[in-house]
């Protein structure tokens, strides 16, 4: 039964499934005011899934159902070569030659973003800042491994990053060693799942959501730096659930 439910929701995943590009070309959006997110889903009809999805993140983590999910297979090397101040988010951006397996599949890293507050919920609490490692296979099918970020110890990659941190819009850094997003996960890989959407404009759905149970520590010089670079909560807020299951 477990594996029947598992499979019946990678079918739904995989039909709402698009071709990533590097990021939505549209109307101007942002996280407040007329541009916040209660309006993305009119600012532009590419938006539309923003406001009428019924598979949107993020959301509140619970009621989950244990399921037999099998471990991912994760291959990452040192290849974050770009860090960039979007206007949105925080970004690494990878060169090719890290993956992960889900499913039998191969799933590219593309980048690395951030956000403060955490996006995500799990059962009610929120997170001080919350990573998204960025994947698609050869079709564009994405998959987004999150990670939960708390204040405790440094964390020696993210510095490595913060220190070539773009202060204004559109700046970008050259990285001068490659970054791993291995530093960026937790040492304990169990996880949740469920089935998403982008979080930012145009809020395609689609998207498999592999959410790490167990947090990663940064200092709270690391989460202070980053919000005063971005100068505002970067976070759209949760989305119903609408029944979907959450495996884990």
């Amino acid at each position: 039964m477990k594996k029947l439910l598992i499979a019946a929701i990678l079918l739904v995943i995989s039909s709402g499934a698009y071709a990533a590009g590097e990021g939505a070309h549209g109307a101007h959006w942002g996280y407040s005011g007329e541009y916040g997110p209660e309006y993305w889903g009119k600012l532009d009809h590419a938006y539309s899934a923003c406001g009428e999805g019924k598979n949107q993140s993020p959301i509140n983590l619970t009621g989950f159902i244990e399921s037999e999910l099998e471990p991912i297979e994760i291959h990452y090397e040192a290849g974050g070569k770009q860090v960039v101040n979007n206007g949105h988010a925080i970004q690494i951006n990878f060169a090719p030659g890290s993956k992960i397996m889900l499913d039998g599949r191969a799933f590219k890293l593309k980048q690395v973003h951030f956000h403060a507050p955490s996006e995500n919920h799990i059962e009610g609490k929120s997170f001080p800042m919350e990573a998204h490692l960025v994947h698609a296979d050869k079709a564009g099918n994405l998959a987004v491994v999150a990670v939960m970020l708390v204040e405790g110890e440094p964390n020696p990659s993210i510095a490595s990053v913060w220190s070539y941190m773009p202060g204004i819009e559109g700046g970008k850094q050259l990285l001068p060693s490659g970054i791993s997003a291995e530093g960026i996960l937790p040492s304990n890989r169990d996880y949740y799942r469920f089935s998403g959407s982008l979080t930012t404009p145009p809020c395609s759905e689609g998207v498999w959501w592999i959410v790490m149970k167990e947090a990663v520590t940064v200092s709270k010089d690391q989460i202070e730096k980053f919000a005063n670079v971005m100068g505002y909560p970067n976070n759209r807020p949760i989305q119903p659930l609408n029944g979907r299951p959450v495996l884990k």
